[in-house]
């Protein structure tokens, strides 16, 4: 290929030819042909390596995430729905100082939630928000979770903004999900790009499992000095499967269907080979809906009867608290400044992106009057279901969805069509941008940890805002920088 300087000019012509620089924040260049501080070595290795040594190592990824049985579930299409999980080669790049702050604004974002959740506050949040949310428990009402600690796992969506500014999308507070493709996802890129890796100095995120699990424990009846920990899972049929039997590997607990469990004088025991044993911590990936059809939903076949009332005890925690979901409705997002404000007498570090509800009738006309310039989201969906990105949609898409928000307001927010960051992505053989999200994943025991990292996702479709893996996205590795 002869020398780097004389094989630039031809490759920055081929490998990069198809790069743009839209107006959006660009997570690798600062201008065109300028890559950012804590980009340049992955761009020199770019215009060194050969298009094959690329496509090699993409290849030896893909093969690495198809040998791990590394999939996901989309349900609704007929051509069938387990699939592999979509990964680019190309890590998303964050420096230490971007993180501290990411670090300081979630620390601070999570404490003020849990706190609106311990006393579901009227005086921040207008009631009728709050009681009219679908996920409000009245079951939990006057009841004292262990440690006072409501949401144990939290996955909140960043973006990042054209001035280089990161805000908060979305809090997910019930069974954030992803964090097993940013744990293997990290595990193939240091076996893809080993040199690169040592040289660019990565913190690590290896030990997520062994913090979620000491997280865990922290949250188990005082009387249970060394609790049984289990992972309760909906089951194969479940999209998240591939990651509950992870992480229940990594952490070294059992991984269990409600079946597997029965409750006896308000105790929860594991059905094992020698008899019944006892459980202290139950990480649920099971919605509250179905976790006891005694207090629930009495169809629901994933959950355990009599759960809840071991739980109302003191018997067995529970992680995530149930009822959690209030603090996770998209009308309630809008807010958490003023809720950070209350409870902690500080500003917001991360900021909202500015939303509308629906409820509120001048809110609500000001969004049917720009259905075209907004996103339209249901306040209780997730996975890019129940979404209107106005831009891009049809005049029959936009009456469609003017309709449904006349028929249920209350189920409705609008936010301005943001201009996600690009990062570059390795596509048939060139690079090419693609907007990026960041989740990182937020623990909250004795104290709220947080690992260097998240799940970048990305959509891969050229143009698309939509990251979800349900909608053709997927992801890349995020590397922190030290």
């Amino acid at each position: 290929m002869g020398t780097p300087g004389f094989e630039t000019p031809p490759l920055l012509k081929t490998r990069f030819q198809n790069y743009w620089l839209n107006g959006s924040y660009d997570e690798m260049f600062e201008a065109e042909g300028v890559p950012r501080r804590q980009y340049r070595a992955l761009y020199e290795m770019l215009l060194s390596l050969p298009v094959e040594e690329m496509a090699r190592r993409k290849q030896a990824a893909d093969i690495s995430f198809l040998h791990q049985g590394i999939t996901f579930t989309v349900y609704g299409r007929d051509e069938g729905t387990e699939r592999i999980f979509p990964h680019d080669l190309l890590p998303r790049i964050i420096t230490r100082s971007e993180w501290d702050t990411i670090e300081r604004g979630l620390t601070q974002r999570i404490t003020a939630l849990n706190l609106f959740l311990r006393s579901l506050n009227q005086g921040v949040v207008p009631r009728e928000i709050v009681y009219s949310c679908k996920h409000f428990r009245r079951q939990m009402r006057e009841f004292i979770v262990p440690k006072n600690i409501y949401i144990t796992v939290v996955g909140s969506d960043l973006v990042r903004l054209p001035d280089g500014s990161f805000a908060v999308l979305e809090d997910n507070l019930r069974v954030p999900s992803g964090v097993s493709y940013m744990l293997t996802s990290r595990a193939v890129m240091k076996r893809v790009f080993p040199e690169l890796f040592r040289m660019a100095g990565v913190r690590a995120i290896d030990h997520y499992s062994e913090t979620l699990l000491a997280t865990l424990r922290a949250l188990a009846p005082i009387d249970r000095p060394d609790p049984n920990i289990v992972l309760l899972t909906p089951g194969v049929f479940n999209s998240a499967y591939f990651e509950h039997a992870f992480l229940a590997r990594q952490m070294g607990i059992e991984l269990v269907e409600g079946r597997d469990l029965a409750v006896h004088d308000n105790i929860v025991y594991m059905r094992t080979t020698a008899g019944l044993r006892r459980v202290d911590v139950i990480y649920r990936r099971v919605d509250d809906d179905f976790v006891d059809p005694l207090e629930f939903r009495p169809d629901s076949a994933l959950g355990v009867a009599g759960l809840f009332n071991a739980y109302r005890a003191g018997n067995v925690t529970v992680a995530n608290a149930l009822g959690t979901g209030v603090a996770d409705d998209k009308a309630l997002y809008a807010y958490v400044p003023a809720i950070i404000r209350y409870f902690l007498g500080e500003e917001p570090i991360l900021n909202n992106v500015h939303t509308f509800i629906c409820g509120d009738s001048s809110q609500r006309q000001h969004v049917l009057e720009r259905l075209d310039q907004y996103v339209v989201k249901a306040v209780g969906e997730s996975g890019g279901y129940g979404m209107l990105i106005g831009p891009y949609s049809t005049a029959e898409e936009r009456d469609e969805f003017r309709r449904r928000i006349l028929d249920d307001p209350r189920n409705y927010i609008a936010q301005p069509t943001l201009a996600l960051s690009l990062a570059p992505c390795f596509l048939d053989g060139r690079v090419e941008p693609r907007h990026v999200d960041l989740r990182p994943y937020i623990l909250y025991g004795d104290e709220v940890r947080i690992v260097p990292g998240g799940l970048t996702r990305v959509a891969l479709r050229k143009g698309s805002l939509v990251v979800n893996s349900s909608q053709g996205g997927g992801s890349k590795d995020t590397w922190v920088l030290h």
